[in-house]
């Protein structure tokens, strides 16, 4: 582990955004910083752009209104940010479900922009993407942030296995985990990955006290899935976290799955029961959001 100062500075990680201040991306004001890169492919993910890598296609290149993208000598995809306008034009344009607004950044890099926000956030949550693709990169960088005096939360869909390695908790102040589907046949049919080591990070995390939070998105007109998602989870977390209870809004969602899952959002009523049912079954904390 680097000491104080000093850096790998081979090690980078691609970073999609980084919003400086938010209050929605764990307790407090938080800096969020989006990695690229997920081996989940979540049927109503809402920022689908962040699954996979840029190839460099060039598919985007001529959708751009701003001609901040174009070709470098290597024949790698080049993003000119400072003529960037933000449209999504290129996202939207993508066959790969990715962005080549990704900075591939270092620990020291990434450490500038939080430094700057230091002074008004209670810490850092790192997302996604998977954040935890990036380990090794996160060890070093919550080592420093903690440095700071902030907290270092991770928002994960359960893919890594904290188990396997547990130098990322040594460090790290919590977890907010995703539980999407308990049943394998409904994980599979919504992210196309198994829910085993999902559902062996959620006992995991409660053995270890890391658990911060919990989710579980609910679809309209899945009741069966719903109910078995939300009994599994909330008979395991009872009062030791926050569950939250989401609605599902096609907002974001590529249209293709828009048609499969639907073109309304969950209704609040229709979500509440499921709050109810959690809260019934010990899980005190259980919200709709």
């Amino acid at each position: 582990m680097p000491s104080t100062g000093e850096f790998s500075t081979m090690m980078r990680a691609p970073v999609n955004k980084i919003i400086p201040f938010s209050n929605v991306d764990g307790p407090g004001n938080r800096t969020a910083v989006f990695f690229q890169g997920c081996p989940f492919n979540c049927l109503f993910c809402h920022n689908p752009e962040t699954i996979r890598l840029c190839q460099s296609c060039g598919a985007c290149v001529e959708s751009c209104p701003a001609k901040a993208l174009s070709f470098a000598a290597d024949g790698q995809l080049f993003w000119d940010s400072a003529a960037c306008v933000q449209c999504d034009a290129c996202i939207k344009r993508c066959p790969y479900d990715a962005s080549p607004r990704v900075r591939w950044m270092s620990v020291e890099e990434l450490l500038s922009d939080i430094r700057r926000s230091a002074p008004y956030i209670a810490g850092i949550t790192t997302s996604g993407g998977e954040c935890t693709q990036y380990n090794e990169f996160l060890i070093e960088l919550f080592t420093e942030v903690q440095k700071l005096g902030k907290s270092c939360l991770i928002d994960s869909n359960g893919s890594f296995d904290f188990a396997r390695d547990p130098r990322v908790l040594a460090v790290c102040d919590g977890v907010m985990l995703d539980v999407k589907a308990v049943s394998p046949a409904w994980s599979k049919e919504l992210l196309s990955h198994p829910p085993r080591l999902v559902l062996k990070n959620l006992d995991y995390l409660l053995c270890v006290g890391k658990l911060q939070e919990l989710r579980t998105v609910i679809l309209p007109g899945r009741d069966r899935e719903n109910e078995e998602t939300v009994r599994y989870v909330a008979a395991r977390i009872g009062e030791a976290c926050p569950y939250k209870i989401i609605r599902y809004r096609p907002y974001g969602v590529r249209e293709r799955y828009q048609k499969l899952l639907g073109e309304l959002e969950t209704e609040a009523d229709y979500a509440e029961r499921y709050a109810d049912l959690a809260r019934s079954l010990g899980a005190t904390k259980a919200y709709v959001i």
